[in-house]
């Protein structure tokens, strides 16, 4: 009996810790809070494409304004569609750069350095 439940319990945990996708844990990003950045305290670049964004345009680059997947879920989960992507200009860089702003559909707003490798939520 004991030898039978060694071989298959590790079997029913494996099973048990599958869950659907609605059982799944959450990444940690949405445990946790994101580090922020007051308005004040961006890129004057990062200020004007906010501004940019606040009165709709019209945007330097053709992209802005495109679909931010969140592939890596480093955002709090939403339907594709929920965030949308803006370059920052960074002077002296060719094309677009590492710098975005990503703005979700309820308001927030969070700055990107690093081309999603980051992410500060930007208050104020």
């Amino acid at each position: 009996m004991i030898k039978a439940l060694r071989m298959v319990l590790p079997l029913l945990v494996l099973l048990t810790s599958c869950g659907s996708p609605a059982t799944v844990a959450r990444p940690a990003a949405e445990a946790t809070a994101y580090p922020t950045i007051a308005y004040a305290d961006l890129p004057k670049a990062a200020r004007a494409t906010l501004a940019l964004i606040a009165a709709g345009g019209p945007y330097p680059y053709p992209r802005d304004g495109s679909v931010f997947l969140n592939r890596e879920r480093l955002l709090p989960v939403n339907p594709r569609g929920y965030y949308r992507e803006f370059t920052v200009a960074a002077p002296g860089q060719r094309g677009r750069g590492p710098r975005r702003v990503v703005v979700g559909e309820g308001g927030e707003r969070y700055y990107s350095p690093d081309h999603y490798r980051t992410f500060l939520r930007i208050i104020g």
